[in-house]
């Protein structure tokens, strides 16, 4: 139940500069579709080292209380099948069982492993972050979501998911055109990596004591449930 197709894409997502050029607009016409180009690679020195920043950053905004003693991290891409099957059949129980009253806080990690798509809808949350609409921005992708590399995540569309959650458009454009938040993307795809991730959806529990718990694929909501309400009674 792990999305693994495209990993070269996942690959080498560290070692490239992406450019977002993004056409719909009303003022822009005929510009080309996102642009990926290498850039020089860094032999890195040694392993990645892990540590709690690898789940913490280069992330999402918190979704729930700061202070809920559990964690849950999901490293997605929004083009993925089984990422789209967990937000539709088991987020929305974890929400309001868990988030809501305070026992779970959320944070949602890109590993873009599909497409240029995955990479623009990820640039697309972001820059809607900066206007405090993240997580409206995240639920609208994945209620729009009709497969891999159909062209949903297009510019165009992005554009009216941006319009339909009510963010300042021109302001979202601009931070999408000059492509502000590609290094966090970057950096979260390198996280992914270096927790050894071959497939989206995976996710990671932090429990009260630091304790963590490793779950790939779209789990059922028993399967979280279990892990929360052990986590809970440490």
């Amino acid at each position: 139940m792990i999305h693994g197709p495209s990993l070269g894409i996942g690959a080498v997502i560290s070692a490239i500069v992406l450019v977002i050029v993004f056409i719909g607009f009303e003022e822009i016409s005929n510009e080309p579709e996102l642009v990926i180009e290498p850039s020089p690679q860094i032999q890195p020195e040694g392993p990645l080292k892990i540590t709690i920043d690898t789940f913490l950053k280069n992330g999402s905004p918190i979704l729930g209380d700061s202070d809920a003693p559990i964690t849950l991290v999901e490293f997605g891409d929004y083009q993925c099948h089984f990422c789209n099957v967990f937000f539709h059949s088991t987020e929305k129980e974890i929400l309001k069982n868990y988030v809501e009253t305070g026992k779970v806080r959320m944070i949602f990690k890109d590993f873009n492993i599909i497409g240029p798509d995955s990479i623009n809808a990820s640039h697309g949350a972001h820059c809607a972050n900066d206007q405090g609409l993240f997580w409206e921005y995240h639920d609208i992708l994945y209620s729009n979501w009709t497969g891999e590399n159909n062209g949903w995540a297009a510019s165009e569309n992005l554009l009216r998911f941006a319009q339909d959650v009510g963010l300042d458009v021109d302001e979202w454009s601009e931070c999408m055109i000059n492509g502000e938040h590609s290094q966090i993307i970057v950096a979260s795809n390198d996280d992914a990596r270096s927790l050894d991730l071959t497939g989206t959806p995976a996710f990671f529990v932090i429990g009260p004591d630091g304790e963590i718990t490793r779950l790939f694929g779209a789990q059922p909501y028993s399967t979280f449930e279990n892990i929360f309400e052990n986590e809970l009674k440490k």
